[in-house]
């Protein structure tokens, strides 16, 4: 089984920068120490993130295509993860694509986490030559539009890392 955290070898992680949305200072990273795996598992790559010190509310999460954070729209991380050419969104008949995540629940505490398996994904896909991110929105996901759910700008961004 292959991990991707900072932590261990053949692994990933990433922290996450914040636009000046909640009086952040743009672009740097947030307090409280975000956290974002990728994990190699039978089948596919379950990703997690256990987000703090964000704004209260729902939130889609979505993994990227290219690994890179520049603030202060995060727009450097490309479109979502699709290397299969699906549309966007679990309730999209023609999805989803392999970015797309279940939406982001952050508690009046600043606080939320997700976790997903998406099957068929792989480490290699994962982390090709310009790197992947995972990026949150400000909104919520509807799960079914393109290109992103109408779930808003882009409010943080992590990029992960091979270790």
């Amino acid at each position: 089984m292959r991990i991707a955290t900072l932590a261990l070898i053949g692994a990933a992680t990433m922290g996450l920068s914040a636009c000046a949305k909640t009086g952040m200072d743009t672009g740097t990273p947030m307090a409280g120490g975000q956290r974002a795996t990728a994990t190699e598992v039978a089948g596919g790559v379950r990703f997690t993130l256990d987000a703090k010190a964000m704004p209260p509310g729902t939130h889609g999460a979505h993994i990227h295509t290219v690994g890179r954070c520049d603030a202060p729209d995060f727009t450097t991380a490309g479109g979502h993860w699709n290397p299969t050419g699906m549309k966007h969104g679990s309730m999209n008949p023609q999805g989803p694509h392999e970015g797309d995540m279940p939406n982001l629940v952050i508690g009046t505490d600043g606080r939320g986490t997700i976790g997903m398996t998406i099957p068929g994904a792989t480490m290699a896909g994962l982390l090709d030559a310009d790197g992947a991110a995972f990026v949150v929105h400000a909104g919520p996901d509807d799960l079914m539009t393109d290109p992103a759910g109408n779930s808003g700008g882009r409010i943080a961004c992590g990029v992960f890392q091979a270790s």
